[in-house]
């Protein structure tokens, strides 16, 4: 057998390497901005009146509400305190019955049209038929009219 060739080397001596030097610890201020700010200048025109119905300034209320109708009564609604206007007990019904009836007309016009259509359709189909054989166009092309 064969030794293993031996390849030149250089020894380096061992590597020393020194502590960090000790440096303070660096103290960061929070960063700052300047941020722009206006006091908004309110220039209402000469003419500027309230709403109808709401009182000027310094006076109180001159005008009371007017009371609501008759036909309308108030509930108030619990943990909230809202008042809520509910028409009386016949108006309710004229407007439900008044739905239902509509919705019934419209279910029973549309339900009779498919009736009359479909009753219909063949005499309209027999009509135009006979109208075209009249004129001679009866569907079916001569030797004349086909494409070559």
């Amino acid at each position: 057998m064969v030794e293993p060739p031996i390849f030149p080397s250089i020894n380096l001596p061992d590597q020393v390497i020194p502590e960090p030097p000790n440096l303070p610890r660096a103290v960061l201020e929070l960063p700052r901005a300047d941020i722009p700010s206006y006091t908004p200048m309110l220039a209402p025109p000469e003419d500027l009146e309230p709403p109808v119905g709401v009182a000027k300034e310094g006076e109180e209320d001159a005008k009371e509400k007017p009371p609501p109708p008759p036909e309308v009564r108030k509930i108030t609604i619990p943990w909230i305190n809202h008042d809520l206007p509910v028409p009386k007990e016949e108006i309710v019904v004229a407007a439900g019955m008044t739905a239902v009836v509509s919705v019934v007309a419209t279910l029973t016009a549309t339900s009779l049209f498919k009736q009359v259509v479909k009753l219909l359709k063949p005499v309209f189909m027999q009509i135009a038929k006979r109208i075209q054989k009249k004129f001679g166009k009866d569907g079916t092309t001569t030797e004349e009219e086909r494409p070559e």
